[in-house]
């Protein structure tokens, strides 16, 4: 009698938990159409999605071998989330990508550069130089850099837009910052898009309280016939401090230092979700102003099932779901899964290649990908 019920209470906890993890899946990767404002703790979903994605599969290889019928539960759930899924991981392995581009290409590179190595440059040079051999390596017509640290004065210390835009080999460029947030009180902090192509319009736009990531930028650029709309951001960080990333890594429940850090970490993910759903909200208004076809870069800090990303990517293509391959991480730590850099781009183009070039010689991986209009 107990070793059925015993048995009984198993088969019933396991399809609970199945169930459980099912709905928490299913959240995570519709997690976007819930407000941050109220429903911020769906946003924590969005970023465990891939790993109940992984149980819910190992439930079914448990349910093959107790009874077969309940692997419905998992594929349900499976089912009903095979969109976001190719989101989240594009259902090809590998991609292929090739250094030279296509005559009529346009080829565009998005990188969080942490600052260029800036406050380590002088110790160690090579980091910076390694970095402007892998960008001239590619060779892209477009690059915006977020994180970016550069003078535009007299001084020239660390680095001046002129050895930028002599080293990289670019014509134009358009720096946006608050002066507020200037290294050294002449070199200043902010994003930066560089074009080899002409600059015809640009534009900082910036919210209270014009701090970092209240700002954003776009440039209008002219290749032969056709003019692009080409954006530039970054959306709020969490800004852990080393406390929190080494908690992250070794979590404990020991002490009372463990629920101060819970908490930080609690509260810092909150005022992300929400801040990144504000600056969200502002670009995709901005976005719908353009009157050309527009590319969208930067450092999204938010992954696909994501508000942020589903609302600037809003009638948009990525162009890492077009053509990229595996898991996409563009973030070198905390987790194997934080594709959190983007490039989108109108539909009326078409993502031609796409490639995530896995060099740590920043926190953030680049990427780049060659887009042209769509043939009439």
């Amino acid at each position: 009698m107990s070793k059925k019920f015993f048995r009984r209470l198993t088969k019933r906890f396991f399809i609970v938990a199945n169930i459980i993890v099912a709905i928490l899946f299913l959240l995570g990767c519709y997690g976007y159409l819930f407000d941050p404002v109220y429903f911020w703790p769906i946003g924590l979903l969005t970023l465990t999605a891939f790993y109940f994605l992984l149980i819910l599969v190992l439930f079914i290889f448990f349910w093959l071998f107790i009874k077969p019928s309940r692997t419905l539960i998992s594929a349900l759930a499976l089912l009903l989330a095979y969109k976001p899924i190719g989101h989240i991981i594009p259902y090809r392995l590998s991609n292929t990508f090739t250094a030279e581009k296509q005559q009529n290409a346009l080829r565009v590179m998005t990188w969080n550069v942490e600052q260029f190595n800036v406050m380590a440059d002088k110790k160690n040079p090579k980091v910076k130089k390694q970095m402007f051999e892998m960008i001239n390596e590619y060779q892209p017509d477009i690059a915006s850099f977020q994180e970016m640290v550069a003078e535009d004065s007299t001084i020239t210390d660390h680095g001046h837009m002129d050895e930028f835009l002599q080293k990289l080999k670019f014509n134009n460029y358009f720096y946006s910052y608050n002066s507020k947030e200037d290294f050294w009180g002449y070199a200043h902090f902010g994003i930066l898009i560089f074009s080899k192509y002409p600059i015809i319009n640009k534009k900082t736009v910036s919210f209270y309280p014009h701090d970092y990531n209240s700002i954003f930028q776009y440039i209008d650029i002219v290749k032969a016939e056709d003019t692009f709309r080409v954006f530039n951001i970054h959306l709020q960080s969490l800004r852990f401090s080393r406390s929190n990333l080494k908690y992250l890594d070794k979590p404990t429940v020991e002490d009372e230092h463990a629920i101060t850090e819970s908490k930080s970490i609690l509260g810092k993910f909150k005022r992300g979700f929400i801040r990144r759903q504000i600056q969200a909200d502002r670009i995709q208004a901005e976005i719908k102003k353009s009157p050309y076809p527009v590319i969208v870069t930067g450092d999204f800090n938010d992954v696909p099932n994501s508000y942020a990303y589903q609302i600037i990517g809003k009638g948009l293509k990525n162009a890492f779901v077009e053509k990229g391959g595996g898991l996409g991480r563009t973030f070198s730590g905390l987790s194997p899964v934080l594709r959190i850099d983007n490039i989108f781009v109108d539909h009326k183009m078409e993502v031609l290649q796409f490639q995530l070039i896995k060099k740590k010689l920043s926190d953030h991986f680049p990427i780049i990908a060659d887009v042209q209009m769509r043939k009439k």
